[in-house]
């Protein structure tokens, strides 16, 4: 693990002042030395300008939510996480490391912007196609699509550049594993109340927010939140589901209405008995029960059949 040393350099504006200076004192030296035939002159008036020539290089302009890593010679100094103008030594190489909170979806593909080697114009900008469904199977084997958005930001310089070769590429694979692993833990659906990926949004988004953040703690991210951001059955299962959902869903309205009209069969025979309204053999209440059944539990309006006597 590589540790974040913190650098604070010195304000530029002072150096820039000596530059200014070197910058005046430079030619004028030259020029005296060459007129009243002073080789010293000369020499310091070449070293002014050869140190403002360097010292140019170490003036450095951080952002706001930016920062810059420090190399010398292959090692690291130290990192630069506080915005404004500074100075720093012009042997220093620097390596720029963005702080701001940035979101991607998983399954899209990153382009990398293309430059002109010869004049360094940028011939293409640098483009992030939508997000593709990822396609695993559940917990039960069913083939699902899914895709999540993750917001991350760095919060270890150190660790991001030196830890892993592309932090960005290493948080979108690692992201991605992370999700085809969470999915092939739990099924699409679930009827006994157990976590599943359709069911329990909010469980599932803090697991998937947990092993993420395991998988980039070496890369030095945090990751602010996940969410599921598309979960669908495979188009080749689909149909099949739906037709499944559709059934399950009247099994347990037709379970809702068997279970009230009994209750309103009791109500209605406990009633009767209570009030003496009329007596009723075990022949008769079983065919009340019948057509009380009938009238409650049918999809369709009764027809009343009306007893008009015998003929």
């Amino acid at each position: 693990m590589s540790d974040e040393k913190t650098l604070h350099p010195a304000t530029g504006w002072a150096m820039l002042v000596v530059c200014l200076l070197l910058l005046a004192l430079g030619p004028t030296l030259i020029v005296a030395g060459a007129v009243y035939g002073m080789a010293a002159m000369i020499v310091m008036g070449i070293l002014s300008v050869v140190a403002l020539f360097i010292s140019l290089f170490g003036f450095q302009a951080v952002q706001p939510n930016d920062a810059r890593v420090l190399l010398l010679f292959g090692d690291y100094v130290g990192s630069i996480r506080k915005s404004g103008f500074f100075w720093v030594n012009p042997f220093y190489t620097k390596k720029r490391v963005s702080l701001r909170v940035r979101n991607f979806e998983t399954g899209s593909v990153t382009t990398p912007e293309v430059k002109d080697p010869a004049t360094g114009k940028v011939l293409t900008q640098k483009v992030r196609s939508a997000g593709r469904p990822s396609k695993v199977n559940d917990r039960d084997g069913n083939p699902i699509e899914i895709s999540a958005v993750v917001v991350w930001k760095v919060v270890n310089t150190a660790e991001a550049l030196f830890e892993v070769d592309d932090y960005e590429d290493f948080v979108a694979v690692q992201s991605e594993a992370a999700l085809r692993s969470l999915a092939s833990r739990h099924p699409y659906d679930s009827e006994d109340h157990e976590i599943s990926l359709r069911g329990s949004t909010t469980e599932v988004s803090e697991q998937l927010q947990a092993d993420v953040q395991e998988r980039l703690d070496k890369a030095g991210v945090d990751v602010i939140e996940t969410r599921i951001s598309h979960l669908a059955y495979a188009s080749e299962i689909a149909a099949a589901m739906l037709q499944r959902q559709q059934a399950q869903a009247v099994v347990a309205a037709r379970m809702k209405i068997v279970e009230g009209a009994v209750g309103m069969v009791q109500m209605a025979l406990d009633h009767l008995s209570r009030d003496n309204v009329v007596q009723l053999n075990d022949e008769k209440r079983a065919a009340m029960v019948a057509n009380l059944l009938v009238v409650l539990c049918s999809d369709r309006h009764a027809q009343p059949v009306v007893n008009a006597g015998d003929r």
